[in-house]
């Protein structure tokens, strides 16, 4: 009687200790599936964020091809003009 009560005993101590243990172990894992969960929000915006500058450097240079855009950057940074225009220009006064 004695025995089973000594056996019964040490079988709950091992039993409260591997409860305890994989208690610390879950919390553990679980906290770092919150920050890998959280990481992963973060990438998805920068992915996001990146397609959208991706998308917008596309159209910039779709739209650096055309003639006006051609036109516009030879007469505000060239000063130059077609054939037969005329430019107006305030006066500081």
């Amino acid at each position: 009687m004695h025995q089973n009560r000594r056996t019964m005993i040490g079988i709950i101590l091992v039993v409260v200790t591997l409860m305890t243990v994989l208690l610390v172990m879950s919390r553990r894992v679980s906290s770092r599936l919150e920050a890998g969960e959280s990481q992963i929000a973060v990438l998805t915006e920068q992915t996001r964020a990146e397609r959208q500058r991706t998308e917008d450097i596309g159209q910039l240079q779709q739209n650096m091809q055309s003639d006006e855009y051609k036109e516009q950057v030879a007469k505000d940074k060239l000063g130059l003009v077609r054939d037969g225009e005329i430019i107006f220009k305030e006066s500081d006064k």
